[in-house]
């Protein structure tokens, strides 16, 4: 079997290299170079870049079997996700490896503009002695605004809290209690404007936040302020903060980000009290190789399709470590419920309940179609393109969530509807400090049944002598029998649950199923 192809199309740390192993055919391109790229990305099964690569609708068309893109970094500027999703490509991108960079160069670029960092250092390059043309201002005792309370912005706000000043923040997606434990009051865009004597930014960029701080805004603050943006170009308007610079609305900028990049002509550059870098936010050792080593990862698990915490364009995200051993229990569940119905799928409910619901549970609902399709389908079935495979196929996809579960402490349900209006229904949890998964319900059957790779379950009217029948006609087909257990309804229905050694064949599954004059037989092996 050939190894997938990885192409990496700008240059990582070396330890991306390392972290994917030796499970794949490696191989470069230039990505900035576009014809080479497309030329390269042809026959690539994942691409890694970083940000001068543009992953565009015409890049991924003509990636004929790409599965996953990942960017080594935060961003995903060059990355058209809603057109990644179309194809059924995943993209992921490594969300925490530049965190504690971005936030120290924030600082960085305060204290540069505070104490006139950089054009001291350019005089006394000269020659030149200028102490007094150069006094700065202390940030001690300053009211200073962060623009954005995420994680980059949280840890802006710790390090500066000891440095003595009051934290204020904007940001309409963060409680109050919450900041107010980091020592942050929120106020509003227009009170962090007009109170704060140094503002920094640390917002994603998105529609509503391009141009978030214009020249509307620049006529709100101190004429004493100074504004740092590591964040993403085109948050501060630069024109706007030009204007507002020489007219004197504004003290000071530490600017690492622009609205276009690369940029080396700027009329920002031309004044003295602006620091530019250009975009430092990530350029640390240690930075790029936890985002290497992070998207390396991720692409492991991309091409084993598994669960991708970090994948942008999935529905759930981190796992929260309850969730850990229920996601693939879910899919498991999706699998048994699919092998035991006997018409088409028409919708898919996914039911959790107990503790775990107090998380976000997205995810299960992921894998339990996962589960679902991969019995319905020859090609690969990934987290990504199992919602696609359901949309296409106009299958209905319901979560349901639930705090109360009277016997379990989680318990995960799937419920498929069918063409014909019935419904077979599969439930299970996890147990014990290993997790162990096993089946709980079939359909209105109650049962405790661990899961098995290889299993089949059998509805029938309960009579004397049946499981007998069955022990005895898989003995003769050389199956042994793991494990059993009958469970029956009060109308006198009955269902067998088996686990067995190795897989069991058709025929032997309709032999039983006429012995035993079986409503149903099912073989299911996961």
């Amino acid at each position: 079997m050939s190894k997938a192809k990885v192409l990496i199309a700008e240059e990582l740390s070396p330890a991306t290299v390392e972290a994917l192993g030796p499970d794949f055919d490696i191989v470069h391109c230039d990505g900035a170079n576009r014809e080479e790229l497309l030329s390269a990305i042809v026959d690539v099964d994942a691409l890694l870049v970083r940000s001068a690569t543009q992953v565009d609708s015409e890049a991924l068309a003509a990636a004929k079997q790409l599965k996953v893109v990942a960017r080594a970094g935060v961003g995903l500027d060059n990355v058209d996700v809603k057109a990644a999703t179309q194809a059924g490509v995943m993209v992921v991108n490594a969300p925490t490896s530049n965190i504690v960079s971005a936030a120290e160069l924030a600082v960085a670029l305060m204290l540069a503009s505070a104490r006139h960092i950089v054009p001291a250092n350019e005089a006394l390059h000269k020659g030149e002695w200028k102490r007094s043309k150069y006094t700065g201002v202390e940030i001690a005792d300053k009211v200073v605004g962060i623009v954005g309370l995420g994680r980059i912005g949280v840890l802006v706000a710790q390090r500066l809290s000891s440095f003595g000043v009051q934290l204020i923040a904007y940001d309409p997606y963060v409680q109050p209690a919450r900041a107010a434990q980091l020592g942050v009051r929120m106020v509003t865009l227009d009170e962090l404007l007009a109170e704060s004597d140094f503002i920094t930014v640390h917002l994603p960029k998105t529609p509503e936040t391009i141009g978030l701080i214009g020249h509307e805004e620049l006529h709100k603050t101190k004429p004493t302020v100074h504004i740092v943006n590591a964040a993403r170009g085109g948050i501060v308007d630069e024109t706007a903060l030009y204007q507002a610079l020489i007219e004197g609305r504004v003290a000071g900028a530490g600017i690492d980000v622009y609205a276009k990049e690369p940029c080396t002509d700027s009329p920002l550059f031309t004044l003295e009290n602006v620091v530019a870098t250009p975009h430092l936010g990530a350029s640390t050792d240690e930075a790029q190789e936890k985002a290497g080593i992070s998207v390396a990862r991720s692409v492991r698990l991309a091409l084993a399709g598994e669960l991708v915490p970090d994948a942008v364009n999935v529905q759930g995200g981190q796992l929260h470590e309850d969730l850990k051993p229920l996601v693939p229990l879910a899919e498991k569940l999706g699998a048994i419920a699919c092998s035991l119905a006997p018409a088409a799928v028409a919708r898919v409910d996914v039911i959790v309940l107990g503790d775990v619901a107090d998380h976000d549970v997205r995810v299960l609902e992921l894998s339990a179609l996962k589960g679902v399709f991969q019995t319905l389908v020859h090609d690969p079935v990934s987290f990504v393109n199992a919602p696609v495979l359901a949309e296409a196929r106009g299958v209905e996809v319901v979560l349901t969530t639930d705090k109360t579960s009277d016997d379990h402490r989680n318990l995960v349900r799937v419920v498929l509807t069918l063409t014909d209006g019935t419904k077979v229904g599969v439930a299970g949890t996890v147990t014990g400090s290993r997790f162990a998964e096993k089946i709980v319900e079939v359909d209105n059957f109650s049962v405790d049944v661990p899961l098995s790779q290889h299993m089949a379950f059998f509805r029938y009217h309960d009579r004397p002598g049946v499981v007998g029948v069955v022990g005895n006609l898989l003995g003769r087909e050389n199956v042994n029998i793991a494990g059993m257990q009958v469970s029956r309804d009060d109308t006198g229905h009955a269902l067998i649950a088996l686990t067995v050694d190795s897989e069991i064949a058709p025929e032997s599954i309709d032999l039983i199923v006429s012995e035993i004059q079986a409503h149903s037989g099912r073989a299911v092996n996961l």
